[in-house]
């Protein structure tokens, strides 16, 4: 988890502007619809043996019960997840569970193109990933996203991603090794938007987006490419929800942006693990969060709802927030993570949380 900032937002969720961004802005079309967001998506990482490697069966049960659950299931995917690997069972999964293309969503975020594995262990993130038979390489570019869009149908099979990004264009740009570097990495990100504008211009993808930890690249990216929908992550919880954050909430909202909340535990930390914002933490680190926690706990128990739920239901008291992403592993738990889409929260519960100085906007 990188905290570097690329660019430095106002409180009106502005980066500096680049020149020559209506280029960018013109290719836009409305030629199809952008899909209405169903209020959970489902993440696809496990397929690709993120830490653990299940079986196809078991992998196919998760997915099947996403189908159950939810009328019209939105699968969140990425060639780089697992090198590919997750997109091709997914697409096994659903051929396999009797699904039609139109029957399901999928959303596949680019920018890692599959290659031959010709070392011991993947070039990418190692010991993320299990038992992997490729490896990946990143590709962001103009040339490199049509690489990914085309190689990423392919590994899906008869299915096909109508929801595309650039996957995770902060740590590209974060990566930058000076000014001149930085430049020419920021003109490849607009390259490689150029191309999902030309591709939703033309029919083949439904809506375009962008994902980032780094929020301040998705107020980049948001001045140069009218975008369908934004993925926030650690940036919108109860713990964590500042006044940028807030401020690029309105401006995406002002554009017609939908924006997806993802990270809403901030790592797990906030129904009890031990990783804020995938950092593991302890009491001597951080002993302001544990603090915060213990008192937020307490208060969900006053009020018989879960931490996990109050996390979850955060996302949704922002309007322009619509969707939230959430992963299991688990087929029991597919249901669980509706429900959660679907609760309930006590109106005094917030108030509370404002009182106790918990949360830092009025409900």
């Amino acid at each position: 988890q990188s905290c570097h900032k690329v660019f430095k937002l106002t409180d009106e969720g502005r980066p500096p502007p680049v020149a020559g961004s209506d280029v960018w802005r013109r290719l836009h079309s409305t030629h199809m619809a952008k899909p209405a967001l169903p209020r959970v998506l489902f993440g696809t990482s496990a397929l690709g043996n993120l830490f653990v490697e299940p079986t196809h069966d078991e992998k196919k049960a998760v997915v099947e019960q996403v189908l159950k659950a939810v009328p019209t299931a939105l699968f969140d995917s990425a060639g780089k997840y697992g090198a590919g690997l997750a997109l091709e069972e997914l697409g096994r999964c659903l051929e396999e569970l009797g699904v039609e293309p139109e029957q399901v969503l999928i959303s596949n975020k680019l920018g890692w193109k599959r290659v031959p594995l010709t070392t011991p262990e993947p070039t990418f993130e190692p010991g993320a990933w299990v038992n992997l038979k490729n490896d990946a390489v990143q590709a962001i570019s103009y040339d490199g996203i049509m690489e990914c869009y085309r190689q990423g149908n392919a590994l899906l099979g008869k299915y096909e991603a109508r929801i595309v990004s650039v996957h995770d264009p902060d740590e590209y740009l974060g990566a930058a090794a000076d000014e001149a570097d930085l430049e020419a990495r920021r003109a490849d990100v607009l390259g490689a938007y150029r191309a999902l504008a030309e591709l939703k211009a033309a029919g083949k993808v439904q809506s375009i987006g962008v994902g980032a930890k780094d929020i301040s690249v998705v107020g980049f990216v948001s001045d140069h490419v009218q975008l369908d929908w934004a993925m926030f992550a650690c940036s919108v919880t109860p713990f964590v929800h500042g006044e940028v954050a807030r401020g690029l909430l309105r401006k995406l909202g002002e554009q017609g942006v939908d924006v997806i909340n993802s990270a809403v535990f901030n790592a797990g930390f906030l129904i009890g693990g031990d990783h804020l914002d995938y950092v593991k933490i302890t009491r001597e680190s951080r002993p302001d969060a544990f603090a915060w926690r213990e008192k937020f706990t307490a208060l969900c128990g006053e009020f018989g709802v879960s931490p996990a739920a109050v996390c979850v239901q955060f996302s949704f008291l922002f309007p322009q927030i619509v969707a939230v992403a959430l992963n299991t592993t688990k087929p029991s738990r597919v249901q669980s993570n509706v429900e959660l889409a679907n609760a309930s929260i006590p109106p005094a519960l917030w108030r509370r949380m404002r009182e106790e100085g918990l949360i830092s906007i009025d409900v």
